[in-house]
This record gives structure tokens, C-alpha cells and sequence, in this order.
């Protein structure tokens, strides 16, 4: 039998001294007192729920900050929930130690927890911990709310739709290179702010939830781009049952990721198959266009246009020189 150090914590004060307060607000949490918890939707509204798991080693390094954990594993959940449309309403964690945690990682990671849903607006009602053999996983299921009826599907993009793509794209795969301590990312050179400003949109993804409410009224098809923006766009067009051409030249990058692919063009290839970018890819009929981008102008969300849906099936890629692209490795796969 082992015996627990002195600086770790139990799961009983774990759950009482520091997730239990994130439930506060919710009372169909019960304090995590209970088994379950209880929800009741708000009237003419649906529920949107989505669970998408975060492991050491393959999301996260296990030595990074806890409060950049947990942001992550939230902000990962709610980003889906943005691009359906919804509202994060609450979430349910489940997490699995290799260990038992220490008092000061727990406490860490809590914090980073009540940050993150303080800013996504949700709250914690339930889940479980445990301990396995493995890396440290975490699993959240994030809850939202929509009115009835108005998810935006995957597969509703129509021929003629602009493809429309928020914010920039490629920085967390830049930001994971320098965290990773790569060859290629240490020959860049970049400033000290440039540098933590990758490594932040890696650490800390932000979900659109500003475009959320354009979605409804606008898009006819949408998801997050999480496993890279050529294989999520590939997705949305084969389950919508089209096609479309995509521009890599007006793929939005920020100004630090355009100076790199300046200087070595066959990185842009790698920012658009790498992933962990979080925004939003979408679908708009060419008669919204402009309502869509004026409405995420007012929200503060930089949308743009980087192909439109025709026919075929599938994606088709058309690089700087204006020929057709051929991607090696379109995007992340976990097998």
C-alpha cells in the first residue's frame, strides 16, 4: 500500500474545497452533494452538448501551467458550442490523475477553471475524478443554450455559400512548435512578445462565442476548426454533399505568421493542416454575405471569405501561384 505525501489532497477535499465552489449559481448542482445533477432548459430553448476529452501528451504538455489546462479543456468544449450557435450554459468534468494531485496543482488548476468559465459564461454542475494508469486526462461536457430550432449544422452549406473563416489561422500551430522546443521554431526569429503571443494561442484558446448569434440568423453551415483548417473544411463540404475551392492565399494570418510564410512559403502547407486554432469555419449564402459580415464586424470578430461551395465533393485547395494544391497530410488524426 502507498501512502499519500503530505502536500497531496484527497478526492473528498478536492471536491468540497475547490470544485464544489465552481458550482455556485447552479442549483441543480447540489453542491456536487448528489450523484446527478438536475437541468431544466430555459423556455423555447434547446440544449447543445458536446464533450471533447484533453490528455497529457497529446492536447497539453503535463508541465504546463494548471490554470492553462483547465482554460483549454473548457475552451475546447465551448468553442463547439459557439460555432452551433449556442450560449455555454454549464459543464460537467470528469478528470483522471496518474496520481493523486497536489494541494498547490489543484489549486492552480481551479483557478484557471473559475477564469475560464467566468469568461465563457458557464458553470460547473457535476462530473467525477479518479485516478488511472496514463497521462492526466480531462473530459468536459459543455452545455449551451439556442433557441429552438436554430443549430447550425455541419452539412447544411449550399452551392454558391461563401466560406467564410474567423479570426487567424496558424498561430497555435507557430506557438506550439516554440513550446515544443522545435529546430525550426528556434531558428525564427521573433521577439520576445511575438514569441508569447504564439505560444498563448496555443495555451489558450478563445472561443468565438461573439459570433454566435450571426451564426443563427446567417450561416447555413458551421464547426470549429480544430484539426486543421483544410481537413474541417473537407469535412463540412462532403457532409453538406458538396464542394468548394478554397484560396490558401486568403487564408487570414497574423502579421507575425505572414512574415514567416514570406520568408519560408512551405510553412503555410503546415498552418493549414496542424490544427488547435479554434475558430470557426462556416457557410454563408451569397445573399447574407454582407449582413453576416457587417453583424460580425459589431461583434468584434474578424470574418473571411477563403472560397466558396460549388460542386463535386470534398474540398479543392488552390495554392499562391494559383494551381491546385496538393496536401500531403490534410490535417490531425488521432489514428
Amino acid at each position: 500500500m502507498s501512502l499519500a505525501r503530505p502536500d497531496q489532497i484527497g478526492e473528498d477535499a478536492l471536491i468540497a474545497e475547490f470544485l464544489a465552489p465552481l458550482t455556485a449559481g447552479v442549483p441543480g448542482a447540489f453542491g456536487l452533494r448528489d450523484d446527478c445533477a438536475s437541468l431544466t432548459p430555459p423556455p423555447g430553448m434547446d440544449l447543445v452538448l458536446k464533450t471533447d476529452p484533453v490528455r497529457a501528451g497529446v492536447h497539453f504538455f503535463a508541465d504546463d501551467d494548471p490554470a492553462d489546462i483547465a482554460w483549454k479543456a473548457l475552451s475546447v468544449n465551448v468553442s463547439d458550442l459557439a460555432a452551433k450557435g449556442a450560449t455555454p450554459l454549464v459543464y460537467m468534468l470528469a478528470i483522471s490523475f496518474p496520481e493523486a494531485p497536489t494541494r498547490e496543482w489543484v489549486r492552480a488548476f481551479c483557478a484557471g477553471l473559475r477564469v475560464a468559465q467566468d469568461a465563457f459564461g458557464c458553470r460547473l454542475t457535476g462530473g467525477d475524478t479518479d485516478r488511472a494508469a496514463g497521462p492526466l486526462s480531462i473530459a468536459v461536457t459543455a452545455i449551451g443554450t439556442l433557441p429552438t430550432g436554430t443549430m447550425v449544422p455541419r452539412g447544411g452549406a449550399k452551392a454558391g455559400d461563401g466560406l467564410y473563416v474567423s479570426g487567424t489561422i496558424g498561430d497555435s500551430a507557430l506557438g506550439l512548435a516554440l513550446r515544443s522546443g522545435s529546430a525550426a521554431g528556434a531558428a525564427w526569429r521573433l521577439s520576445d512578445a511575438e514569441r508569447q503571443a504564439l505560444i498563448g494561442r496555443y495555451l489558450r484558446p478563445q472561443p468565438r462565442l461573439g459570433l454566435a448569434e450571426a451564426l443563427r440568423i446567417y450561416a447555413s453551415a458551421s464547426m470549429d476548426v480544430s484539426d486543421g483548417l483544410a481537413k474541417d473544411a473537407d469535412r463540412l463540404l462532403r457532409a453538406s454533399g458538396a464542394g468548394g475551392d478554397l484560396d490558401v492565399g486568403l487564408v487570414p494570418l497574423s502579421a507575425t505568421a505572414r512574415r514567416l510564410v514570406a520568408e519560408h512559403e512551405s510553412l503555410l502547407a503546415r498552418l493549414i493542416t496542424a490544427g488547435d486554432d479554434y475558430e470557426v469555419l462556416c457557410a454563408v449564402p451569397q445573399n447574407a454575405e454582407g449582413a453576416f459580415v457587417r453583424e460580425a464586424s459589431r461583434a468584434h470578430v474578424p470574418v473571411t471569405c477563403i472560397g466558396r461551395v460549388g460542386d463535386g465533393h470534398g474540398a479543392r485547395f488552390l495554392g499562391l501561384d494559383g494551381a491546385r494544391l496538393t496536401l500531403d497530410n490534410p490535417g490531425w488524426t488521432h489514428f
